[in-house]
């Protein structure tokens, strides 16, 4: 199985692609893992919420492969335990033939296309985090399950 953390917008901030770009690789080391960029839309003030969105959507859409089973990071989601995560990812590993996509969506949310090829949601938490931080704490807790499957001291109770 591989793993794809699929984005919207490319990350700006030095400090947030260095972390991230740490718990990538860290995260390698258990997993066949990437995380892919969309680039974000030009020209977008002209645009209305719902028509970026549907745009987005679009390229989201096409970023996608038969057979992905595609995982929305999305506040209306579940929420989980670290633990919770990583068992969650362990029946994935034993499920999951192709691709396991998550996908973190535009400063406006998903499409309803989206929503409708979507496989699942999952939430980091009830409050609201910026997109470069989303990732930041994704790639940190997938790093962590893994951790946690494999037994290292990087997660304790």
């Amino acid at each position: 199985m591989k793993t794809i953390l699929l984005v919207v917008g490319r990350t700006v901030e030095q400090h947030f692609i260095t972390a991230i770009s740490d718990y990538v690789q860290r995260t390698k080391r258990y997993l066949t893992f990437d995380m892919e960029v969309i680039p974000e839309l030009k020209n977008t003030k002209s645009l209305s919420n719902e028509v970026q969105k549907e745009k987005e959507g679009d390229l989201i859409l096409k970023a996608l492969q038969p057979g992905d089973v595609v995982v929305l990071l999305d506040e209306g989601g579940k929420e989980m335990r670290s633990v919770e995560f990583a068992d969650y990812m362990k029946r994935k590993m034993n499920s999951v033939n192709k691709r396991l996509v998550f996908v973190i969506g535009g400063p406006y949310g998903f499409s309803p296309a989206v929503y409708a090829a979507a496989h699942e949601k999952i939430s980091l938490s009830r409050m609201t985090f910026s997109h470069q931080m989303v990732r930041l704490i994704f790639v940190e807790q997938l790093y962590r399950a893994m951790s946690i499957l494999n037994g290292s001291p990087y997660h304790h109770e």
